[in-house]
């Protein structure tokens, strides 16, 4: 029996569905890999926005970690939303200590612009955990609040990415999904660029995005893909799922994680 690809997502719950360990644990699923997770916080989320979080004490995330680890072992990790400099520093420190590679998502506010992540958790969050990332995946919005770089065009996406890497991470992936126009990223390693388009899909149904590319791009890894190919892949697979979101609730609904075995029932 050929055991499937270990992924861990490191990260909050959602409890709507549509992002954080759900979208994660969806996403793993669709593409083939084993997710398990360690939770970090919980939301009471919907359609409509966060109504309230809660974070899991430190010895809880510290125990869920080293429960999967020892065990079953992991081939990629993506940490996602991590509230506190205290979590900051203990996913950090965790991984420092891992072979295997780290998709950080540096999640800070929601698709309603909820805020999840404590200011004071910044700079831990340049100087502990982008240092033990594999690849970064900030969106423009994170980009701002991690460097102080307000992007409006390619040019500032290049620069944005120079900064970002200066705090240490192997890779940065900008998004620009929130310029006008076609839907670009920035990926780069200071070396090489890669610049990966797609159509821009008119659909409002895009929550979990962020969630779901990290977690394709960290299954891409688990696989023992290369950076760039994880990254086209997971590009590729989250541009599908948000031409297929749909309505749910009364606000913004969901990308479709099952887009690919939808047809298949």
């Amino acid at each position: 029996m050929t055991v499937p690809p270990r992924v861990l997502t490191i990260a909050g719950s959602d409890s709507g569905g549509g992002a954080g360990i759900q979208a994660d644990l969806k996403t793993m699923l669709a593409l083939g890999a084993h997710g398990m997770s360690v939770l970090t916080a919980v939301t009471a989320q919907n359609s409509l926005g966060v109504q309230g979080a809660w974070e899991i004490p430190v010895e809880a995330v510290r125990a869920q970690y080293r429960s999967v680890v020892d065990d079953i072992g992991v081939q990629a990790v993506k940490t996602g939303m991590l509230a506190s400099p205290a979590l900051v520093t203990e996913v950090a420190e965790l991984l420092a200590d891992s072979a295997a590679p780290v998709v950080v998502d540096p999640v800070s506010v929601s698709k309603h612009g909820d805020k999840l992540l404590a200011d004071e958790a910044l700079d831990a969050v340049r100087n502990e955990l982008l240092p033990v990332a594999t690849v970064a995946t900030p969106n423009l919005d994170e980009v701002a609040q991690l460097t102080g770089l307000v992007v409006t065009d390619e040019a500032g996406m290049r620069l944005a990415a120079a900064r970002l890497l200066s705090y240490g991470p192997r890779w940065v992936l900008v998004k620009g999904g929130h310029l006008p126009g076609e839907a670009v990223d920035l990926l780069t390693d200071g070396a090489e660029e890669h610049w990966l388009r797609a159509p821009r899909h008119d659909n409002r149904h895009t929550h979990g995005t962020g969630c779901t590319l990290a977690s394709a791009v960290a299954v891409g890894l688990a696989q023992g893909r290369p950076v760039p190919d994880a990254v086209r892949r997971a590009k590729d697979y989250v541009t599908a799922a948000i031409a297929a979101g749909f309505a749910l609730g009364a606000g913004i609904g969901p990308v479709d994680h099952g887009w690919g075995i939808r047809g298949l029932n």
